[in-house]
């Protein structure tokens, strides 16, 4: 497995004009996906790079971390772009390419629970065929927590097994033999698969870009996928529950909540908090059994938004908790 050091030790070369480059940034819940994709737009390195984010919900929460604002198109310090697919992708990339600025990449940042069948379809099978070139499908997987829970959702099963390369994850948290017990498991998915490292969301521009790996289909091939998307549109039956609140949350109220009032079948949480008392808007994010808060590097927002990823969940129940946890 290669180990990485960082975006700023590499030059990107110039891809021939046939198509703008098109990276498929995909993985399960808590992966590291915006994480990577924050580290690719800083450090471009003279390229410009658009970014589409398909949100958490309708909060447009991943939007919001990676630049600090909510417009669904902002032109970032560098040239970079980054937007936000709320209609079509379709409609959100010809937006892109008609923009009169050179665009040299274009990479999609999807939800943990997208299949990539579809997006994989979106390139392959519309008219952006023709004006764009997929590049690689690259896959997050987190290694600290990966484990069979993975072969019970058909979307992250499908992430793996039509990536062009899998990135590793987390592996600071995790030993030498798990690491190596985690690339087995991969590969016995998909066999010979590419696997990096890609802690913190370090790793070298190269291995990301301009890499020319997503395999051309022939039109049989596309129709065995229009049939295999059909067939799996609801099969992972995950519920998308988004919370809003002007009012600000109690802290213990909060901490409460999480400890003992948390269904166990939410598995990732994201968003933006203010709590009482506190001069500060956090970011909270919660992937399986661990969650973070950290302090949001902008304005403070007057308001909560958060939205909590699970199966078979009682929404009601949900409301009536966070709303208690309020001031």
């Amino acid at each position: 497995m290669f180990r990485a050091t960082n975006f700023s030790e590499l030059i990107i070369p110039e891809f021939p004009k046939q198509g703008l480059p098109v990276t498929l940034i995909t993985g399960f819940l808590g992966s590291g996906k915006t994480t990577l994709l924050q580290k690719l737009l800083l450090n471009a390195k003279g390229q410009k790079i658009a970014a589409i984010v398909n949100d958490f919900g309708s909060l447009n929460i991943d939007h919001q971390l990676l630049v600090s604002v909510d417009e669904d198109v902002l032109e970032l310090s560098n040239g970079c772009l980054c937007c936000t697919a709320n209609e079509s992708l379709v409609e959100t990339v010809y937006e892109i390419l008609e923009r009169p600025e050179r665009v040299d990449y274009l990479v999609i940042e999807t939800t943990g629970i997208a299949d990539p069948i579809p997006l994989l379809l979106t390139f392959l099978g519309t008219e952006l065929k023709s004006l764009t070139r997929l590049d690689a499908i690259l896959t997050l997987v987190d290694s600290s927590s990966f484990d069979v829970t993975h072969y019970r959702s058909q979307a992250a099963l499908n992430q793996i097994q039509y990536a062009d390369q899998i990135l590793l994850t987390k592996t600071d948290l995790i030993d030498a033999k798990k690491c190596k017990k985690v690339e087995d498991a991969i590969r016995s998915i998909k066999d010979r698969i590419r696997i990096h490292d890609c802690s913190f969301g370090d790793i070298p521009l190269s291995l990301i870009l301009d890499l020319e790996l997503t395999p051309k289909r022939e039109s049989h091939e596309i129709q065995e996928l229009k049939i295999l998307a059909s067939q799996q549109l609801f099969a992972d039956n995950f519920m998308v529950f988004p919370f809003q609140s002007q009012r600000p949350f109690n802290l213990k109220k909060f901490e409460y909540f999480l400890n003992f009032d948390l269904p166990e079948s939410i598995c990732r949480a994201k968003g933006l908090l203010y709590f009482q008392d506190q001069p500060e808007t956090y970011i909270f994010q919660l992937s399986g059994q661990r969650f973070s808060v950290d302090r949001f590097p902008s304005k403070r927002l007057l308001g909560n938004q958060l939205v909590l990823i699970g199966r078979q969940f009682n929404s009601l129940e949900l409301i009536q908790k966070l709303n208690n946890c309020l001031a």
